[in-house]
């Protein structure tokens, strides 16, 4: 039964941490995102992070309501191993690693999305917004790998970079966990 409650909760968590994260990188690589997306994203995330900006306001031009707003979503969430009888201490560095999976497998998935439209219809409503959102994870790769007879391997070189972080970051946190 824990199993199927750990389930739903971690579906809404990842679902509702997304679009905080979403939002997060919206404001800080400064891209009007479409309307469909700004009204989907604004209208589930407002009810968290309106009051968080009581709190913590906006430091340089980032939006940090959403960047703590998600990692207390992953750490509530997280914290269903409570049950469980496990430390705080534990559920913090659990709901830590979680949280930079989160970001890393995010940012895998806007680079997929990218390379979807790129072949199926780059001139899709949302290809110039997806893009903008990845340059500037790409733009310096772009200077370092050619273009191999117009093939930009710039989107296959982050997704391994980013693969190969979150292999790092698992054995960091595996070896913190001990």
């Amino acid at each position: 039964m824990l199993s199927i409650l750990t389930f739903i909760v971690d579906t809404i968590a990842s679902v509702l941490g997304s679009v905080l994260l979403l939002r997060f990188w919206m404001q800080a690589v400064r891209v009007r995102p479409p309307s469909q997306v700004a009204q989907f994203t604004f209208q589930l995330s407002d009810w968290l992070v309106r009051p968080l900006r009581r709190i913590v306001p906006g430091v340089g031009g980032y939006d940090w309501a959403s960047l703590i707003g998600a990692f207390l979503v992953v750490l509530l969430a997280t914290s269903i191993w409570l049950i469980n009888g496990l430390p705080f201490q534990t559920i913090f560095l659990m709901a830590l690693h979680r949280f930079l999976q989160w970001i890393i497998y995010g940012f895998m998935a806007l680079l997929v999305i990218e390379a979807i439209f790129s072949w199926v219809n780059p001139h899709a409503p949302l290809a110039p917004f997806v893009r903008a959102l990845n340059e500037p994870l790409l733009h310096p790769l772009r200077r370092v790998v050619p273009l191999i007879g117009n093939l930009d391997l710039s989107l296959m070189v982050a997704l391994i970079l980013l693969q190969v972080a979150q292999q790092l970051l698992g054995m960091l946190f595996e070896m913190l966990g001990r």
